[in-house]
């Protein structure tokens, strides 16, 4: 039977032993239908695990902390810039082919892609080697040329006209200029 601290005054009787002190015993008060701890429901609710307002907070921090991840990544197309300073080493690696070999080489640029060709045998004949293989533009970028431009490449290094080629991805922009002593410049 649960004994009460002295001075409770809820309810229950005093008892007296010889010898000892007086002893107040408070009836017990059997747990409520439903509830395990005997406390109120509502008490007993909160104790139990999270409320609604916690999830949520949880959940907000998770989303921000992905959206914080996700936007730290790296485009997996790469930077137009980099796409056009690509374009401009390989372009400087055709000219640099044309004074070696003493042949002229060109340039072509599509829409769509961009190539190399040498002047041999009286015709232009496509560069197969891997640097300056055909090339198509990277996924999502566009280029502003007409048709089909060519750029030559005499065997000086000089080319016969100076050409700008403007790459553009979403937002970005990227320029790649040819100017007339066969120098390639890149600003973006």
């Amino acid at each position: 039977m649960p004994i009460s601290a002295p001075g409770n005054k809820s309810g229950g009787h005093t008892t007296r032993h010889p010898g000892l002190a007086p002893v107040r015993v408070v009836p017990c008060v059997p747990a409520k239908a439903g509830t395990r701890s005997g406390l109120p429901p509502s008490r007993e609710r909160n104790s139990a695990g999270f409320t609604l307002i916690e999830l949520m907070i949880v959940v907000v921090v998770i989303a921000l902390a992905s959206a914080v991840a996700v936007l730290a990544l790296p485009d997996p197309r790469g930077r137009v810039l980099d796409e056009g300073a690509r374009f401009a080493v390989r372009v400087r690696a055709a000219r640099d082919g044309a004074i070696v070999e003493a042949r002229p080489t060109s340039v072509w640029v599509t829409p769509r892609g961009y190539g190399f060709d040498r002047w041999e045998a009286g015709r232009w004949i496509a560069i197969d080697d891997k640097p300056l293989r055909a090339t198509e533009w990277g996924r999502g970028t566009t280029v502003a040329v007409p048709e089909r431009s060519r750029v030559t490449f005499d065997t000086t290094g000089a080319a016969d006209r100076p050409v700008t080629i403007p790459l553009l991805r979403e937002r970005a922009r990227a320029t790649v200029t040819i100017y007339p002593d066969g120098t390639v410049n890149v600003d973006g």
